[in-house]
């Protein structure tokens, strides 16, 4: 029980991290940012709507309550790596910007896995 606590706090943690810094990049409206929405063919303004989406993940994925909102966190921010990735992979950036979010999807279901197997009863 307490292995898996920890596999789910530490894979959480490493997706909250860059979440959290998506967050201050997006709402800020980064050049880095601007240049890459443009880039991709998204319109500016979808940084706010992420960012402000990538925050409240990410409140949700570390509050220890309400299961069901964590549960709609944990979509909500694989569509997010998913589509990164897919988007990248669209629009034929190098093979790091398509395989990071595909890489952050993966620890992403290593936390929601290890989530619902620290909360699983323990047999004896």
């Amino acid at each position: 029980m307490k292995r898996n606590k920890i596999i789910y706090w530490i894979a959480t943690g490493l997706v909250c991290v860059p979440l959290l810094a998506g967050v201050v990049f997006d709402l800020l409206k980064s050049p880095e940012v601007m240049a890459g929405m443009t880039h991709l063919g998204y319109p500016e303004y979808l940084a706010t709507i992420l960012g402000v989406a990538k925050l409240l993940a990410v409140v949700a994925l570390l509050y220890p309550g309400f299961p069901r909102l964590k549960e709609w966190a944990y979509a909500g921010v694989a569509i997010d790596f998913i589509g990164a990735g897919l988007s990248h992979l669209a629009t034929g950036d190098p093979i790091n910007n398509v395989v990071t979010p595909f890489v952050l999807f993966g620890v992403l279901m290593v936390s929601y896995w290890f989530y619902h197997a620290s909360k699983a009863p323990q047999v004896a």
